[in-house]
């Protein structure tokens, strides 16, 4: 059972029963392939893939093993529809080996390689690896083909002046990631299917995504899942399933999570996309201050060491050992090492929402990677009509509030209302002033963030899409609606973004270059009154170096200080 199907701050108790997935029995009389492990290794203009095939089953000595490399002629172009494309098939490895033991490593040389890149940043070519295993006559036995992209991806750590970075770098190329936090797409897990999955994902893209984080209290997403975000260079944050909860580290325990980790991971682990495994979802921050945890024995808090890390980094390992992993989220470096460290690892910031601060409080920190931050909004006025009747359109309603799981979040939604927006006049306008709001508030910290590349090189907002008809922190209601803030979000993810501050008196203006190019600007800034005239315009032009954020102007508007309520910028 995912740890979501017992109820989240998000989500309705629907905890299933049944299989929601296909089970197969296989049959076999021969020699079967065991294993496919493909790794990398970079060189000056070429990329060597080695294949590890692992053999079971009698007579091995007398099999082949085959591996061909070809381009994958199937790309998605940005309508999202697949295409086949004409020509010739490349073979960049075309070799049989006689099998003299149950493995054997075949390598094939591909030069001048099309590298893949995230989102944003350049293509995302794709190759085919085909492994056949053949029987001394030469009859095809067997056959598997993985997807792969040619890239290097890692995160960076190192020190400089604020402490340790976390950056993922790709291709040598540190980035900044955008992105959100993907939870189920369903409560009941027989309606995800892969339509609903490439809507999801392809909103993502839409919205100039380059990450989307797998949370860890839900499920394994399906082989589609990671195709997508293959094909659309979004990466992946991997949570191991694991989140907010206390393990008692039985050997049944132990023997049965390993299982299940080793056998993801080797489905998962030749995705171009994979970004990180992470071991759970804020449980080591949870041992070192939350409350509840404080009451449990120290033999359980010793479980949680040994548990992620030790023995699950070692079955990560021995399965992968190509892909980063990171003990929890978040989390500085593990072992309870002041895991909410602003200077070191990712951070979980939520003091605006659950701490009710204003949005001006994202100002005051500059995280190396903040991989969770949210604000709830309503769901659009179509939503809420399929899930209420007339009499239950009232956010205090008995059918409202029980669609709102987090018990004060409709009073904080009001709250942030009353310190920025005048009430709306009835409910469907102020379902919309909620959306505005977690806009406003999103983009606040991204822009923040952006605006400090270097220091902050990640923001994944809370949280992409409901698996429910509910307010939540989503930017995708239920029935995959955008809110708002994914609107938004269009704009302050995109590689160049503009973004102002207000300080004494003075207008600061930022621009955001996530690009590989050297941009020019041309800045227009006008200062109006309410009516729309324009009372002052300043101009400038400039240059902003390629992965850069800087600031373009500072203008001061002291003059207009005493007409401050009736001026907009």
């Amino acid at each position: 059972k995912a740890h979501c199907m017992f109820g989240w701050d998000w989500g309705p108790q629907t905890i299933d029963a049944g299989i929601f997935r296909d089970i197969y029995l296989e049959a076999y009389s021969h020699p079967r392939i065991e294993d496919v492990k493909i790794t990398q290794r970079h060189g000056d203009n070429a990329v060597d893939v080695c294949t590890t095939v692992a053999v079971s089953g009698d007579a091995v000595d007398k099999c082949q093993v085959r591996v061909s490399i070809r381009k994958d002629m199937t790309s998605v172009r940005g309508n999202g529809h697949a295409v086949q494309e004409t020509g010739d098939l490349e073979i960049y490895a075309d070799g049989a080996v006689l099998l003299n033991s149950n493995s054997v490593t075949l390598t094939g040389r591909i030069h001048n390689p099309k590298l893949w890149w995230p989102n944003g940043y350049g293509d995302q070519p794709l190759y085919k690896v085909r492994v056949e295993l053949l029987d001394e006559y030469g009859t095809v036995l067997e056959t598997i083909t993985k997807r792969i992209g040619l890239r290097t991806l890692t995160i960076s750590q190192e020190k400089d002046l604020w402490g340790k970075e976390f950056a993922f770098c790709v291709n040598g190329v540190k980035i900044f990631a955008m992105g959100g936090n993907y939870i189920p797409e369903d409560c009941i897990y027989s309606r995800i299917t892969p339509e609903v999955q490439k809507y999801l994902l392809e909103s993502c893209k839409r919205a100039n995504f380059n990450c989307v984080r797998v949370w860890g209290g839900g499920y394994y997403p399906s082989d589609h899942f990671y195709d997508l975000c293959d094909e659309m260079g979004l990466i992946v944050w991997q949570d191991l399933m694991f989140a907010c909860n206390v393990y008692d580290l039985t050997e049944e325990f132990e023997e049965n999570i390993t299982k299940e980790i080793t056998e993801n991971v080797k489905r998962l682990r030749h995705h171009a996309s994979l970004g990180l495994w992470c071991g759970n979802n804020e449980m080591e921050s949870a041992w070192d201050h939350w409350g509840d945890f404080q009451k449990e024995t120290p033999y359980l808090r010793a479980d949680y060491i040994r548990l992620f890390e030790e023995v699950l980094p070692k079955a990560v390992q021995e399965a992968d050992g190509e892909t980063f992993y990171w003990h929890s989220s978040p989390s500085s470096g593990g072992c309870f090492d002041n895991p909410d460290d602003a200077n070191r690892g990712d951070t979980h910031y939520w003091d605006v929402w659950h701490g009710q601060k204003p949005f001006t409080d994202y100002r005051k920190y500059f995280f190396r990677f903040c991989s969770e931050f949210g604000f709830q909004s309503f769901p659009w006025a179509k939503t809420v009509n399929s899930v209420t009747l007339e009499d239950d359109r009232n956010i205090f309603s008995r059918v409202m509030e029980s669609h709102q799981k987090n018990n004060a979040a409709n009073g904080k939604m009001l709250y942030y209302l009353s310190e920025n927006l005048r009430y709306p006049k009835d409910l469907t306008h102020l379902l919309y002033a909620s959306q505005v709001l977690q806009g406003m508030a999103i983009k606040y910290g991204v822009d923040h963030w952006r605006r400090n590349r270097g220091r902050c090189m990640g923001t994944l907002y809370w949280q992409i899409n409901d698996d429910w008809p509910a307010p939540s922190w989503s930017s995708i209601d239920y029935f995959g609606r955008w809110k708002a803030l994914h609107y938004m979000a269009q704009k302050f993810y995109a590689p160049h973004a503009v973004s102002m501050t207000l300080e004494d008196h003075r207008c600061h203006v930022y621009f955001s270059n996530e690009s590989f190019e050297t941009t020019e600007y041309s800045l227009t800034l006008s200062i109006r009154d309410l009516s729309g005239n324009v009372l002052e315009t300043y101009e400038t032009k400039g240059n902003s170096p390629a992965f850069s954020a800087i600031e373009t102007a500072v203008v001061d508007i002291c003059s207009w200080e005493d007409q401050k309520d009736d001026v907009f910028l």
